[in-house]
């Protein structure tokens, strides 16, 4: 009985992360705008030419071009939580940015929800943990699907923002390697891999191999990044964090550090929520690079 258990556990997992056969992999718009914010699914190209990423995009009205924010999201290493996982939309925070002028894009990378796929950026067990690997994979995704948004007419090809939450802001750091004048800024929230160890608060696996990562992100880094961390995020506590982004800076990284106050009743999933964007509203309107208003004299 063991066997057969294990059999229908192992033709699960294949299903859940195989590729799909024979799909024919059409990009761009894939339905009509709707509410919020010119709400509109998209598809969008992933490291498997065989499957287009699943991606939602909010826009402000008029035809542009509007500047880009591409929102990374977190993850799980749990490969069923990740089959369940439903698309991430970042009410909030997208609400703040398209007020402010900016397309915004939120992929859902291979490996997760409805774009399924092999998930690419497994960081691999505690014993052997590769966060440098697991970051640059999702650097990886996030860049094509941002390269595929500038090429859009609605869109500026310059001056593009990259916002990533947990592991998404991992690989978000990990894409600080890019041109300056493609990307104008990076903004991590609580970045980082192999929070809650074995499902416990306040436990990070092999976290060393973390910090020497983030330090080697840094060496290679071009780009500024704006690092926010609640003061109740159980996943990676400011102390740690502070750890992880001296470490980046260490390596020759430029890091805006931020400790938000606490946030609900856990400080990990604060840019979820209308608290946290509006914790966090002062330092990211500084990170976004906004422009400045123009003054008029007075009559």
């Amino acid at each position: 009985m063991r066997f057969f258990n294990t059999l229908a556990l192992l033709c699960l997992l294949t299903l859940l992360t195989a590729s799909p056969l024979c799909a024919q992999v059409t990009l761009g718009a894939s339905g009509e705008e709707g509410e919020p914010f010119r709400r509109q699914q998209w598809r969008v190209p992933s490291p498997d030419t065989d499957i287009a990423a699943h991606a939602l995009l909010f826009r402000p009205p008029g035809p542009g071009p509007f500047r880009l924010a591409v929102i990374a999201h977190a993850s799980t290493q749990n490969v069923i939580r990740r089959a369940q996982m439903s698309h991430p939309e970042y009410r909030a925070l997208v609400a703040h940015l398209v007020a402010r002028g900016f397309a915004v894009l939120v992929p859902e990378r291979l490996g997760h929800g409805a774009t399924g796929g092999r998930y690419v950026e497994d960081q691999g067990g505690c014993d052997e943990a590769d966060y440098a690997r697991s970051g640059r994979a999702t650097a990886d995704e996030i860049r094509l699907a941002l390269d595929y948004l500038r090429k859009q007419d609605f869109v500026r090809t310059d001056a593009a923002v990259v916002l990533g939450h947990s592991a998404g802001g991992w690989g978000a750091l990990a894409l600080a390697n890019a041109d300056p004048k493609a990307i104008s800024a990076i903004i991590a929230f609580s970045p980082g891999r192999g929070g809650h160890a074995n499902d416990e608060p306040n436990r990070i696996c092999a976290p060393h191999t973390l910090v020497t990562a983030a330090a080697e992100f840094g060496k290679a880094s071009h780009i500024p990044v704006s690092w926010f961390v609640a003061a109740n995020d159980s996943y990676f506590a400011p102390a740690f964090s502070k750890t992880l982004a001296d470490a980046f800076r260490g390596g020759g990284g430029r890091v805006d550090f931020h400790v938000l106050p606490p946030v609900g009743s856990e400080g990990h999933w604060m840019i979820e929520t209308e608290a946290g964007v509006k914790a966090a509203a002062g330092a990211l309107d500084r990170a976004l690079n906004l422009p400045k208003p123009v003054a008029t004299k007075k009559p």
